[in-house]
């Protein structure tokens, strides 16, 4: 990671430039999704690493897998990304390569919907991976909780995923972790879920 990143790595508000996976930006509440949560080197796929990916699999509203595993980046990681993330170099020895793992990763993922706090970000550089070490794209459909928070907690001063669970009494503790980002963001979207019945009558209207 380039030290000019450092002090304005926020993954919140950057889009990956690599946009070639052919799933679509969706609004729904599917039962069935997988949550989605990566930790990465810094902000470009072109240029920076997959440090952790995290995933959570819902079926039929309830939790029953999930994926998670560092990945040991060929490049260096910086005092200011162990800082936010609590991943520290010695902490990836001994983790896969991401050559190893992506395909593994997008195996557990399937056909799911997928859900993730500015989604594009994470799937950006799993599309990358994908391409780069097996020729595919990452093309599931997905819903991003940034974008219905929009819809739902306007209100809000800001959109983060951190703002949005204080809001919501959750937990904060241990962030910018990809489990524990993925627990955060589960909680988030049921909340939202709860939110669209009282504000429209029923969430299938704002899914329209």
């Amino acid at each position: 990671m380039q030290n000019s990143f450092d002090g304005i790595f926020n993954k919140e508000v950057f889009v990956s430039p690599v946009r070639k996976e052919r799933g679509k930006s969706i609004i729904a509440f599917p039962d069935d999704y997988v949550v989605l949560d990566i930790e990465t080197t810094g902000l470009n796929p072109r240029l920076h690493e997959i440090l952790e990916l995290s995933a959570l699999k819902i079926k039929n509203s309830v939790l029953c897998e999930k994926f998670n595993t560092l990945v040991c980046p060929s490049g260096r990681i910086s005092s200011y990304i162990s800082n936010l993330t609590g991943i520290t170099p010695d902490m990836t020895v001994g983790a896969p390569a991401i050559s190893d793992v992506i395909k593994k990763f997008d195996d557990f993922c399937e056909n799911s919907i997928i859900v993730g706090h500015n989604i594009r970000f994470d799937i950006g550089f799993i599309n990358h991976n994908l391409l780069k070490y097996c020729d595919i794209p990452f093309s599931n459909d997905y819903i991003d909780t940034l974008r219905l928070s929009r819809i739902l907690l306007p209100e809000l001063v800001n959109k983060k995923l951190s703002t949005i669970a204080k809001h919501f009494g959750f937990d904060t503790i241990g962030m910018h972790r990809g489990l524990k980002d993925c627990e955060i963001t589960n909680f988030c979207f049921t909340k939202f879920k709860e939110i669209a019945i009282e504000k429209f009558g029923s969430y299938e209207k704002i899914c329209k």
